[in-house]
């Protein structure tokens, strides 16, 4: 039984050393979200965007996007939107076109999924006659806040590629589950984009709000056609010595999904679109980061190995679950014997810094997105339960990660952009 337990508690402590320097690195990452440097130089209005709406099937609430860009506060002249009616068998096309855009009707059984459709839509957009600046990508269940284009105008004119908007919600108090969703985009945006804006390192791009400079599209091509196609190109964008940007203010409100159920086939996708990309990028983007001493891939290399991460955590957390119940009754009997002890005090105190700082960090970076209220902490409390449900989604998405299915997230809330202003 010792020989064992020795060897448990060997194998436990290289998983949680691995695991401990992963999340030491993005704890330390975070600290430079706190404070947030805004942008000085305003620029006049002068790109001109192609606003492209990929949507499936999404007539509940595809007029709502359109009546939303229409409202933008930048020149109509200098801004189209496009819905791609992608393989859709309801009214989506008609409801679209009602509510004034420009749709371009898809249909391919073979090639589905929303990747395929956007690749579709920019060799359209690369051959109109009106030429754009740069493309931006919404999905149909978003809302956009009205200073959108002018925050990517601002970023274009420094200099910048591509630039990813603020992902918000636009239903955090539906349930516990669109409650979590809320929180982990919030903190995400905050602790990790934020920060990674402010010490220069790429930004991630996150599905929905961004903003890509035609001249690069054409020049790297799109090409991303996998689960998660805004991780696969921000690895595209890193290896070719591009970086994503980060525009704070230009806010995209996105609908979450109400169910457990729901949400875990969405993750699922997720992980298995990570697993997918890690196992085609993790390696070159290590091989740039050590041959050209580039942190840029190496941060981004580390993001793509999110499942690895989680599946890592929890290993860690099962072996050592397992090696404190074998060493339980030594570990009691050490303990009272050394309970008074200068040791034995500190490792009480470090325990409850801890504690306290895992309580307390954040709620404090809600407080600094203005998102905390008492129904939001209260989802926060339980917050642990949507966090645990990642263990075994994740080990699902990298069993699953050769399956390309697309699955359909449905979009039911009806919620104008007028009244998201009004309650925000």
């Amino acid at each position: 039984m010792d020989v064992f337990n020795t060897i448990l508690q060997s194998i436990s402590a290289i998983f949680s050393n691995v695991v401990l320097v992963i999340s030491m690195y993005y704890l330390f990452l975070s600290f430079f979200g706190i404070i947030r440097i805004k942008d000085k130089e305003i620029f006049d209005p002068e790109k001109k965007f192609a606003l492209i709406v990929a949507a499936h099937n999404e007539e509940m609430v595809i007029e709502n996007i359109v009546h939303s860009l229409k409202m933008l506060d930048y020149p109509k002249e200098l801004y189209d939107i496009f819905v791609i009616a992608d393989n859709c068998t309801d009214n989506t096309a008609k409801k679209a076109r009602d509510a004034g855009a420009l749709v371009y009707e898809r249909v391919n059984k073979d090639l589905k999924g929303k990747g395929y459709a956007l690749e579709w839509m920019f060799s359209n957009i690369f051959k109109m006659e009106k030429q754009y600046d740069a493309v931006v990508v919404f999905d149909a269940d978003n809302l956009v806040s009205k200073v959108f284009l002018k925050e990517m105008n601002n970023k274009l004119c420094k200099g910048f590629e591509v630039v990813q908007g603020y992902l918000d919600s636009k239903n955090p108090k539906d349930t516990w589950i669109t409650g979590s969703y809320s929180i982990a985009f919030w903190t995400s945006n905050r602790m990790f984009q934020l920060s990674r804006s402010n010490i220069k390192l790429s930004n991630q791009l996150g599905g929905t709000g961004f903003c890509i400079k035609t001249e690069t599209l054409k020049e790297l091509g799109w090409g991303a056609t996998c689960l998660t196609e805004d991780l696969e190109f921000t690895c595209k964008l890193v290896i070719n010595g591009r970086k994503v940007g980060w525009a704070h203010d230009a806010v995209i409100y996105d609908e979450k999904p109400l169910t457990l159920g729901q949400s875990w086939a969405q993750r699922k996708r997720w992980m298995q679109g990570f697993a997918d990309v890690s196992s085609r990028y993790f390696f070159k983007l290590m091989k740039k980061a050590i041959t050209e001493f580039d942190f840029v891939a190496l941060d981004c290399a580390l993001y793509t190995i999110q499942p690895i991460v989680i599946i890592l955590l929890g290993i860690a957390m099962i072996l050592n679950s397992i090696h404190y119940f074998i060493s339980a009754p030594a570990m009691i009997s050490a303990a009272i014997a050394s309970m008074q002890s200068t040791s034995f005090k500190m490792i009480k105190f470090g325990s409850i810094l801890v504690g306290i700082l895992q309580f307390i960090y954040t709620p404090f970076i809600l407080v600094l997105e203005k998102k905390l209220s008492p129904k939001i902490f209260f989802y926060y409390l339980i917050y642990p339960i949507y966090a645990i449900t990642w263990l075994p989604i994740s080990i699902q998405g990298m069993m699953n990660k050769n399956n390309k299915e697309w699955a359909h997230t449905a979009h039911t809330r009806d919620i104008d952009i007028k009244d998201l202003e009004k309650a925000n």
